[in-house]
């Protein structure tokens, strides 16, 4: 299997605020997104999709469905796709939360939930409830346009690493992931990272 994720591009969102869960917009249009993220798949020699999955919020689905047409195809909304529920922090600039919530949070990192959304183990758990569904063996290639969270949680989950070091590697707004089961070594090889 080859598992192809899509970072969605840029967003309608000042800099520096915090937007997980909430459904913000691109900030271009998702047709011309799209056909910039289509000709950087070719160019990466990406294969073609036998399904296409995304997250149902508007920056990642938008530009699915764009995707998706070009492929003949529907895309299917998946909920575990979407990005982490910052509780109260959503749609608040990260200098205007109080610093001790954001150092208490980061130091209890799998498990704190100062802003009262999903704690990091309880994304992940998400994530990866979706990351099972996958059957590595199946000759297929599966699209997944999704946000950086996720992309770095199916990737640590894959390679075996913990969350906490893939979460220190950049990745850019329409940021491509690559990843391939490898069936005769029986695991995930990381192909491209933020390509």
């Amino acid at each position: 299997m080859d598992l192809v994720l899509i970072r969605h591009p840029a967003v309608a969102v000042d800099a520096g605020v915090c937007y997980g869960a909430s459904d913000v917009a691109l900030a271009g249009d998702a047709t011309q997104q799209a056909a910039w993220l289509a000709g950087r798949l070719a160019a990466l020699g990406a294969r073609e999709p036998q399904r296409i999955e995304t997250s149902p919020l508007t920056r990642c689905a938008s530009v699915a469905a764009a995707l998706a047409g070009v492929h003949g195809q529907v895309p299917r909304a998946e909920a575990r796709l979407a990005e982490m529920d910052f509780g109260a922090w959503e749609m608040q600039r990260w200098d205007a939360i109080e610093r001790a919530q954001i150092d208490a949070w980061a130091a209890n990192f799998e498990h704190a939930r100062e802003h009262g959304g999903e704690s990091v183990a309880q994304f992940d758990a998400r994530v990866n409830g979706w990351f099972g569904t996958l059957d590595a063996h199946e000759k297929s290639t599966v699209w997944a346009v999704t946000h950086a969270g996720v992309m770095r949680t199916v990737t640590a989950r894959a390679l075996g690493v913990p969350l906490a070091h893939c979460v220190r590697w950049p990745l850019e707004m329409g940021a491509i992931v690559c990843l391939h089961y490898d069936a005769l070594g029986a695991q995930w090889l990381l192909a491209r990272w933020n390509a």
